[in-house]
């Protein structure tokens, strides 16, 4: 039976070849190994195997697990799960980097929240970018302007825009959302917006993510098995 280690080693070898296929260096894709319900024993796992970056969707299981590996000062926590306001204070205390931001209250709140001794808050806006009644996120129309009053906020860094495209089985139907959102970033890019990540891609289409140039991709089940 493979290892959490030996997933990783899988799941890097996927980006790898990824980004030789996008003529891309390796270096320009960040593993995010998601740990949604999965235990703090199995993210140490990872951590051992060189994994750095944490991705979870949770805030109290986050946190509870970010308490566990304290010993891991190293590792670095990312929410990329829905943000309620009543939650912003300990996400902006606690984690490295938050994936979903979708309103601006919640951005100023996080701004305001976040220790004046920790380097600011890495986010990213989450655009609903196949325009499902159920997911969370902007509508792409909407992204511009929150972006700039985002941008403005102290405390905080505006690094790009995160989305969670419906699923599809076909590799092209698979490039066709995450080439929306680099293009969308690309227009805030030419507007004066100094972005740099794109987090998108998951375990059944990072391939067509890097493709269209994902720095970020978020893999659970890839590393970790069925939830």
């Amino acid at each position: 039976m493979a290892t959490i280690a030996d997933n990783i080693q899988q799941v890097r070898a996927r980006i790898a070849a990824a980004c030789a296929a996008a003529q891309r260096p390796v270096q320009s894709v960040t593993l995010l190994a998601v740990g949604k319900t999965f235990s703090a024993g199995a993210l140490r796992q990872a951590h051992a195997a060189g994994q750095r970056a944490f991705g979870e969707n949770y805030v109290q299981e986050a946190v509870d697990k970010i308490d566990t590996l304290a010993d891991l000062p190293d590792a670095q926590w990312h929410l990329i799960g829905p943000l309620q306001s009543n939650k912003t204070r300990v996400v902006a205390e606690r984690f490295d980097w938050v994936h979903s931001v979708e309103r601006l209250k919640v951005a100023q709140r996080l701004s305001e929240q976040r220790p004046a001794h920790k380097p600011p808050l890495q986010v990213c806006l989450q655009v609903n970018i196949s325009g499902e009644a159920s997911k969370s996120g902007l509508a792409p129309d909407a992204v511009a302007a929150v972006a700039h009053a985002v941008a403005e906020l102290p405390r905080l860094r505006l690094r790009g825009l995160m989305a969670i495209p419906e699923p599809v089985g076909d590799f092209d139907a698979q490039r066709a959302p995450h080439r929306a959102l680099r293009e969308l970033l690309e227009r805030l890019r030419a507007d004066g917006l100094a972005l740099d990540t794109l987090s998108m891609g998951m375990s059944a289409d990072l391939e067509a993510a890097i493709a269209e140039g994902a720095t970020l991709v978020r893999v659970g089940s890839a590393i970790f098995g069925a939830r």
